[in-house]
């Protein structure tokens, strides 16, 4: 396998049109590939760096990565992957969340050749008469095609016409940077193809796409900062490694693909190996320091792997810890465990907790007025030496 067809082929589900683009690329045109990233929260995480580590590639064979930052679009919101409306974010929320998406996407892209923009210096002006042409490409039956909103309305829930809007934006946003490539999630294949269809409108070439699968987090949903499910970029070593090692055996293999840089000899290897018989807590060791190392240092990984691996034996926890969400916000702790399962009642957590027997992260805990924030970090709660479970906090809100 080439580096062209690596690029083609690892962790690519589409490719629109293949021949096209794989034309180009081997004829040496030098191409601009478009990735766009809406700042619905303030963290980057490994999910969305899987375009991101493509763009690199792109970058690797000299063509020009275009990194829009959706600051308008951001303010509308997405409905790709939604099952009901989205709510428009604020000004400030979008700019207080994209404050250090530069410096996050620098631990993956050669930011010095990146050309960054924001979609409001050309949506913003946008006149009224312009959307509508924008709006005229399009048909409500298309659009009711899509299949999260075909299934919404047949549920007869609302759809806003402003959710209408989105692939406009989205495909004017290629028009505006002229994209030759545009890379995606799966679920974004609806958005991609709008920009097609726009730039035939204003006699542009209609870029080539490429769509990626979606990872799933650590509740088994599609990893998202809404969901606070997520394995951050920027998160520290220890914390990145002891998350990936709360994965599901089953999320092992997929996660090597999509998230480390492991050739797929070497991973078809690994999974021979489990197959055989190996540990997975074995192989799931170093899937932590592959990933630990990408975005941090090898040196870093290796302290991460120590680390968990000292407090692992000296906790004596299981090799699979189940994983629960619970409403975002602060819980007096037995309430917590009774809402995480780990009791029956309030009452019989309280005695728990009297007795010595409860531990929050480790720390055996003796107070029945001892508080927790949930949210987006696990939190380990262990009644007794069996009753284990991991809490995360569910978006503010819920």
């Amino acid at each position: 396998m080439d580096r062209i067809d690596r690029l083609l082929t690892r962790n690519v589900t589409n490719v629109i049109v293949r021949e096209e683009l794989e034309k180009r690329l081997r004829q040496g045109d030098k191409l601009r590939v478009k990735l766009g990233i809406d700042p619905t929260g303030p963290l980057l995480h490994i999910g969305r760096a899987i375009p991101l580590r493509k763009l690199r590639e792109f970058q690797e064979l000299g063509h020009t990565a275009v990194i829009i930052i959706g600051d308008f679009t951001g303010l509308v919101g997405d409905a790709s992957d939604k099952d009901a409306e989205r709510k428009m974010l604020s000004r400030e929320e979008v700019e207080k969340n994209m404050a250090g998406y530069l410096a996050q996407m620098g631990r993956i892209l050669d930011m010095d050749r990146v050309e960054i923009t924001y979609n409001s210096d050309w949506l913003a002006p946008l006149t009224f008469e312009q959307v509508a042409r924008l709006a005229d490409n399009f048909s409500v039956a298309e659009m009711l095609d899509r299949e999260n909103f075909f299934l919404r309305y047949k549920a007869g829930k609302r759809i806003s016409l402003r959710e209408f809007l989105y692939p406009l934006m989205q495909g004017f946003d290629s028009v505006a940077v002229r994209a030759d490539v545009e890379l995606g999630g799966n679920d974004q294949l609806f958005n991609l193809l709008a920009g097609r269809t726009i730039q035939k409108a204003f006699e542009q070439i209609p870029q080539n796409i490429m769509t990626f699968g979606m990872l799933d987090g650590l509740d088994g949903r599609k990893m998202s900062t809404t969901y606070g499910n997520f394995i951050a970029i920027t998160e520290a070593p220890v914390e990145q490694f002891g998350k990936v090692m709360r994965l599901k055996d089953e999320l092992i293999l997929t996660y090597f693909e999509l998230c480390t840089d492991l050739s797929l000899e070497e991973i078809g290897e690994i999974r021979h190996e489990l197959d055989a018989g190996l540990n997975p807590m074995e192989v799931k060791l170093r899937l932590a320091e592959e990933i630990v190392s990408l975005y941090h240092a090898p040196k870093e990984a290796r302290k991460a792997r120590e680390h968990f691996l000292t407090v692992f034996r000296k906790r004596e926890l299981p090799k699979e810890i189940k994983t629960i969400s619970i409403t975002h916000g602060k819980w007096v702790l037995p309430g917590l465990l009774a809402e995480a399962g780990l009791a029956p009642s309030r009452s019989e957590a309280g005695r728990l907790i009297r007795g010595g027997g409860v531990k929050v992260d480790g720390e055996k805990i003796t107070d029945l007025k001892y508080t927790i924030l949930a949210g987006p970090n696990p939190i380990l709660l262990q009644v007794g030496k069996r009753r284990i479970v991991y809490v995360i906090g569910g978006p503010p809100g819920t």
